[in-house]
């Protein structure tokens, strides 16, 4: 395994990590307990050490799950989680009240079996609470040693900023990939900056990303890519010009799409972290060779490409989920 330091925190985890999300929520029915537990240990024997959950996904369940799971192995890992939304759902609107933060901590740390996290990032920014209370917060869990570091996601970069100048922000995570390169814009240049690790989620594209998923593909009832207008039948069906380039490059190097993709956002920068999630072995064991394949110059070159001239189709959230993501 490979390891990364995110940004200049002394936080070092495993190149890859795992987004544990689709064990729980979101992507249709939840995996089985066994098998969940099953993908953890196939993860950490094979050197995973960075794990994603949040008390949303579920909700509860996701850390509930990876308490169980993950407790003979709990020294070995980063275990990163999340507060932020009211009630831990996520279409009740966003709570990141002092007092929330400190009950969701103290609740995570009861379902992750734990006596700290790692990474608490606050999952949403809530436009009713200043970010630097929210940072002074997590700065107060950290001095009495509940967390380890300080994490944001889908924040602007003047939130970090704002956030760091109070407590130095260990990562942030954003969706990240070949059909999303929003964070290029400012985020990316400002975490350099200042130091800060970058932890891409969805980082396949939720899927779409790998060749598995066509313009006819269907989903579970209750998978929330349903909702998602980049999901939508026509959208799908333009941006496989994309997905095609990226088949046609992996092939010649003998390697999946997936691989590439996720190939892609290592070699970005070294304190990029990307959390691919998978429910099945397999999948997990795909990705985690991505880390031996190397993007030649030309290989860069011809992604660049594909980039420049297949326009994505599509918004990546709906209005509710692209309100929440502004921070």
């Amino acid at each position: 395994m490979q390891f990364r330091e995110l940004g200049r925190s002394g936080l070092k985890v495993s190149a890859l990590g795992l987004g544990c999300m689709g064990l729980s929520h979101a992507y249709g029915p939840a995996t089985d307990r066994a098998s969940a537990t099953a993908l953890l240990h196939a993860a950490v024997e094979r050197g995973v050490t960075f794990f994603d959950t949040a008390e949303v996904y579920g909700p509860y369940t996701n850390e509930e799950l990876l308490g169980h799971a993950l407790a003979p192995y709990r020294d070995q890992l980063v275990i990163a989680t999340k507060f932020g939304f009211r009630n831990a759902q996520a279409d009740t609107g966003l709570d990141s009240r002092p007092e929330n933060i400190r009950a969701v901590a103290e609740a995570s740390l009861k379902r992750l079996r734990t006596d700290h996290i790692d990474l608490f990032y606050q999952h949403r920014v809530d436009p009713n609470v200043p970010i630097e209370d929210v940072a002074g917060t997590v700065r107060d869990l950290i001095a009495e040693g509940k967390v380890r570091h300080f994490g944001l996601s889908e924040a602007s970069a003047a939130t970090v900023r704002r956030a760091h100048a109070v407590q130095p922000v260990a990562a942030v995570q954003s969706e990240y990939s070949l059909w999303w390169r929003e964070p290029e814009r400012e985020l990316l240049p400002a975490l350099q900056e200042l130091g800060i690790g970058f932890v891409p989620f969805s980082p396949l594209g939720r899927g779409f990303l790998t060749g598995a998923i066509s313009a006819d593909s269907t989903f579970a009832e209750n998978d929330f890519r349903n909702t998602l207008p980049r999901f939508a039948a026509e959208a799908r069906r333009a941006n496989q010009a994309l997905v095609d380039r990226i088949i046609t490059l992996a092939a010649g190097k003998g390697a999946t799409p997936a691989q590439v993709a996720l190939a892609w956002l290592l070699a970005q920068a070294p304190w990029i972290v990307p959390i691919p999630g998978t429910t099945k072995v397999p999948r997990l064991q795909e990705n985690l060779e991505a880390l031996q394949v190397q993007l030649s110059e030309d290989d860069q070159a011809q992604i660049g490409r594909a980039l420049d001239e297949v326009a994505i189709v599509g918004e990546r959230y709906n209005a509710q989920r692209a309100a929440q993501a502004k921070g």
